[in-house]
């Protein structure tokens, strides 16, 4: 990405109509939404911030005090219009049924980003040490509270021992980041199969 020199303070942009005095969740709403049109405008690779900036009719410094990386802001955006995960976890009735789910619908979602967005994002992320650490939750907020509570509900069925540990709970969720991370493309339904089938479920199983 390389600077341009910054506009006037009363230049106009086509997208944004002028600049405009927000603040707070106002503010970030808007900055994010501009965000969210940049992206599917230019796509990830030709995104700028200085563009997301002249979209939301403010400055690049209110940018990057938010979010000093492009990953970062693209991957907040992300969360606010197209989360990988979001909703009630799906009761389908059976342990195995609910965790296919869970994962299918985070492919579905990965797949609906698009390979673009997800490619760019995966190589900015694994160029940078401090946003790798950052990668298993902030892209695809998939918490171990979420398996927990599928694993509660299937204990009360029968289908899985109580008080499972937490390593173990986050087993489905970490094998599907591991495969994104590998294939960088979101895991097929059979990955998702034999992820639960193979090796979830024979770990969990009273």
């Amino acid at each position: 990405m390389t600077d341009r020199p910054e506009p006037d303070a009363g230049a106009r942009h086509p997208h944004s109509g002028g600049r405009t005095r927000r603040r707070g969740g106002a503010l970030e709403a808007a900055l994010l939404d501009a965000a969210w049109d940049e992206l599917q405008a230019a796509g990830y690779q030709a995104m700028t911030m200085e563009a997301v900036a002249d979209r939301a009719g403010t400055s690049r410094a209110v940018l990057y005090r938010r979010w000093p990386r492009r990953a970062e802001l693209v991957v907040a955006a992300l969360r606010r219009h197209r989360p990988v995960l979001s909703g009630p976890v799906t009761d389908t009735g059976s342990l195995r049924g609910d965790v296919i789910a869970l994962l299918t619908r985070a492919a579905d979602r990965l797949t609906a980003i698009g390979p673009e967005t997800v490619y760019g994002l995966l190589g900015d992320y694994l160029a940078d040490a401090e946003l790798f650490e950052r990668l298993r939750l902030d892209l695809l907020q998939i918490g171990t509270g979420t398996t927990a509570a599928i694993l509660e509900r299937a204990a009360g069925r029968g289908e899985a021992r109580p008080g499972i540990p937490v390593r173990i709970a986050a087993v489905p969720t970490d094998l599907f980041r591991n495969e994104l991370l590998l294939r960088r493309s979101a895991p097929s339904v059979a990955t998702i199969t034999e992820i639960v089938d193979e090796v979830f479920l024979p770990l969990v199983r009273p």
